[in-house]
């Protein structure tokens, strides 16, 4: 995960936090904010972590498929 993708993961969770103990507290249009806002980050981190996986698990094809070559041409 990148520091973006860090970054969105711990301001997603902290705003749904503050979303949680706004709507206890009555502050609706607050916590409808926060929450908004905290599932957005939320889901700019999966995006961010699903696209690294994604571009390891190439690297690892690309490694793999080179070993093969290497050992059918011995």
């Amino acid at each position: 995960m990148s520091g973006l993708g860090r970054w969105s993961l711990w301001i997603g969770l902290g705003l749904v936090v503050v979303a949680v103990l706004c709507s206890v507290l009555n502050l609706i249009p607050v916590a409808v904010f926060a929450g908004i806002f905290g599932g957005i980050a939320l889901v700019m981190a999966a995006v961010d972590a699903i696209y690294n996986a994604l571009g390891r698990a190439e690297l690892r094809r690309r490694a793999a498929k080179v070993q093969r070559e290497r050992e059918q041409g011995r």
